[in-house]
Parts: structure tokens; C-alpha cells; sequence
């Protein structure tokens, strides 16, 4: 199966969108420098650090792998989440509150940043095609369609060893999303949001985990949503054309086939300022 590059990112104050030109977009709060990503180029996918509580008001950062396998990055480093520079031979990327992924070549998984909970213990990993990072947890799927999780287990968000035939993980802050090969989505975590409702969920092809919501793009270019809509960021069941789609703390992003951007929910910090966007076209 073709690898989805993903050429949206979302944080809680901030969005990143990756041009097919391998230049990058940002809105949004730049208070950390997490926006500072025009001089970017040759970048292949992109990912954005959320921020788990309010009080860490303007801290976030971007993750951006470039098309030769190495790795930038910018905004809030205090726990060395941004110490990506080293970095090779990368071919996904995920950024969490204060940590980042990355994905080797060769099947094995790189971290960096704030361990205390688990959430880096990744160095024993084996065969993973995909990796995603929440507040407290990573997740990973192996080649075998199998899923692997470590960190924080404060509401049952690593809960995966059951979990089979799956294509690709999502990490919220304390929920999992799973994608069956065959569209079909399974879910684990928190359920007082709603955000694990995904069962009837069909044909998706492409998932992302907020902090308290999902969203998914089906085959049919249609956008689904479920969980925390205090903000809005669920309304999403008039986008069509949808390609991909990307979930923040509380907004969500959508890439029509056109390149152009759809956004919805909190905009307090201008991160669904993305109206004027061009040229993000999954590659």
C-alpha cells in the first residue's frame, strides 16, 4: 500500500500545510517561532507539537522531513523536541506535547524530548510503518497490521494489543485511533467526549486524533467527525472533495483536490487562517 504523506498538521494555536513544491505554510500563533518555516524547502510531510494545557500559552513546535530523509525543525524546545538535526534516513514523522518521532528507513522509530512518562521508549521497535504522538503516549503499526503503544495509560489510550489488519494509527491525548485496511476505524481511551465513536465509521482512508476529538476523510471525499465540538472544530459534514484531514486541539483542517484548505473550530490564534492557501496536494 502506498504511503499517505501528510500534508496538514494542526497543534492547539497553529497549522502547517506542506505545498507540493516541498515549501511550507504556517498559521497561527508563532510565539515560540513554531510558524518560522518560510525558508523550508524540499520538505516531503509535516507535523505540529500540541500543547496540553492553556497555561502553555504560545509553545508549540513544527517538525518538517525533508524529501532526502533528514529533518527541520522550529518553535518551543525546552524538553529537545527540536533536536531533530542529526536525524537520517527518516520517512515519517510525529510530533506530541514535547516530543517527536521519527521513523527510519530500516523499520525502527527515533525520539526525542520529554520522556517522563514512557512516551520515548521507542527504541525497541521493530518492522513499524507508521507513528503517532498524543500528550503522554506514542503508538506505532507494524508491517503484520499490528499495533504497539507506550507511555501514559491514564485512560486506556494504550490499549492496541488486540488490534489487527490495521494500515495506520492516530494518537489523541487520551484516546487511539486505528485504521483497518479495510476502512473500517476501532478506537481505545477516553469516552466521555464521544471522540471514540468511530464503529460505524466506513471507506476511510485517511484519520488524524485531536485532543478530544477524531476526524477522518473517506474514499468518497467526504469528511467525518466525532467527539469534542465545544469550538466547532466536528462541523465538517458539508466539505467535499476532501483528500486529507487534520485534527488540532480544538479545530480541524481539510485539504480539497485542488490544494486548497477548509478549516473550522477555534480560530482565537488565526490557525484556521488557511482560506488563501494553494498547492497542498497530497504527493
Amino acid at each position: 500500500m502506498r504511503r499517505r504523506v501528510p500534508v496538514l498538521a494542526a497543534a492547539r494555536r497553529h497549522s502547517v500545510g506542506r505545498r507540493l513544491d516541498g515549501t511550507v505554510l504556517a498559521a497561527g500563533n508563532d510565539t515560540a517561532g513554531e510558524c518560522g518555516v518560510e525558508s523550508w524547502a524540499g520538505v516531503l510531510a509535516v507535523a505540529a507539537g500540541n500543547v496540553h494545557t492553556a497555561k502553555n500559552t504560545g509553545r508549540s513546535h513544527t517538525i518538517g522531513l525533508r524529501s532526502d530523509g533528514s529533518v527541520v525543525a522550529t518553535g518551543w524546545d525546552d524538553d529537545g523536541q527540536c533536536d531533530v538535526l542529526g536525524w537520517r534516513g527518516v520517512i515519517a514523522v510525529a510530533a506530541g506535547w514535547r516530543t517527536t518521532l521519527g521513523l527510519l528507513d530500516d523499520g525502527t522509530v527515533t525520539a526525542t524530548g520529554r520522556g517522563s512518562e514512557g512516551q520515548c521508549d521507542v527504541a525497541a521497535w521493530r518492522d513499524i510503518i507508521g507513528v503517532s504522538c498524543g500528550d503522554w503516549h506514542s503508538v506505532g503499526v507494524r508491517t503484520d497490521g499490528t499495533a504497539l503503544a507506550v507511555g501514559a495509560d491514564r485512560r486506556g489510550q494504550c490499549a492496541v494489543e488486540r488490534w489487527r489488519d490495521l494500515t495506520a494509527v492516530a494518537a489523541g491525548s487520551v484516546h487511539t485511533l486505528g485504521l483497518g485496511k479495510h476502512g473500517r476505524v476501532v478506537a481505545t481511551g477516553a469516552r466521555t467526549t464521544g471522540a471514540c465513536d468511530v464503529g460505524a465509521w466506513e471507506n476511510v482512508v485517511q484519520l488524524d486524533a485531536g485532543s478530544h476529538h477524531s476526524v477522518a476523510v473517506t474514499s468518497h471525499g467526504t469528511a467525518l467527525a466525532t467527539g469534542d465540538n465545544s469550538q466547532g472544530q466536528c462541523n465538517v459534514t458539508d466539505w467535499t472533495d476532501i483528500v486529507a484531514v487534520a485534527a488540532g486541539s480544538a479545530h480541524t483542517l481539510g485539504v480539497r483536490i485542488d490544494g486548497t484548505v477548509v478549516s473550522t473550530g477555534n480560530n482565537a490564534d488565526g490557525q484556521c487562517a488557511t482560506s488563501t492557501w494553494t498547492g497542498i496536494q497530497v504527493g
